[in-house]
């Protein structure tokens, strides 16, 4: 019997609207064949392999664990035993996220105050810094706050209100042992105010298109070179209903 991707036979199965949509429900973790789940949308499976989606709890503090989860699958990247560094941690779905995949620590750093959720506020493996601009973050604030924070070589970014321009080059020069950064890509904060409608939607392909493209050579210039991505969120953004990119930049090795 031929295989078929998974996406493809989800949607027919399930009757799904859009191939995108069945991707979508993969990457979040929602589809079961028996007692396997499965989270690849381009694995190749049997045509006759029955499929279920699941409603299931909340397996994040937040449902921008679902995000990072689905980045971290798609993209392939391990994060256990890794020292980690989480940009924007607000409630903490990236930091629940990085734990439950066996990250050994992880520093979570956010603008605000009091937002991230009490299991991880108390977790021995998370170190908490609030009240702090990530703009003006460096290796010296790190080992302040973490005196283990040489050791972290994996970063992800979740931020809002601000670009990411703005941010990466110093939370970069501030962890030296970089090796993969997985960022959150918000339309509505990056391209220009003419292309934001209302509630901060953004419509226009061609000009996220263009400022994801500024990006990667901003990146790469920072040393950081495109592993993987841009791939469509499966979870859209809260408030604005943006279709939201996860993108995996690879710190390039010198030569």
């Amino acid at each position: 019997m031929a295989l078929i991707r998974l996406d493809i036979l989800l949607q027919q199965q399930c009757a799904l609207p859009s191939r995108e949509q069945a991707q979508a429900l993969i990457l979040s973790g929602s589809v079961w064949s028996g007692n396997q789940r499965l989270e690849k949308p381009g694995q190749k499976v049997q045509q006759d392999l029955p499929l279920e989606i699941r409603d299931r709890l909340p397996r994040f503090v937040s449902r921008a664990g679902e995000k990072l989860d689905a980045a971290l699958n798609l993209f392939e990247i391990p994060v256990n035993g890794r020292a980690c560094l989480d940009v924007g941690a607000s409630t903490g779905g990236f930091t629940d996220c990085l734990l439950q995949r066996g990250a050994s620590r992880v520093v979570a750093l956010d603008v605000g105050y009091g937002q991230l959720d009490y299991k991880l506020r108390k977790d021995p493996r998370v170190v908490v810094i609030e009240r702090f601009n990530a703009r003006y973050l460096t290796a010296k604030t790190l080992e302040e706050n973490d005196p283990s924070a040489g050791d972290i070589d994996f970063v992800c970014m979740d931020t809002s209100f601000i670009s990411l321009t703005r941010l990466v080059e110093p939370v970069c020069r501030s962890v030296p042992r970089l090796k993969d950064l997985v960022v959150l890509f918000k339309p509505q904060f990056e391209v220009g105010r003419e292309f934001v409608r209302k509630g901060g939607l953004v419509t226009d392909e061609s000009a996220i298109k263009a400022k994801v493209a500024e990006f990667d050579a901003f990146m790469l210039n920072l040393g950081l070179k495109l592993k993987n991505g841009p791939q469509k969120s499966p979870v859209p953004g809260k408030k604005s209903g943006n279709v939201e990119l996860l993108i995996h930049y690879e710190r390039q090795k010198e030569t």
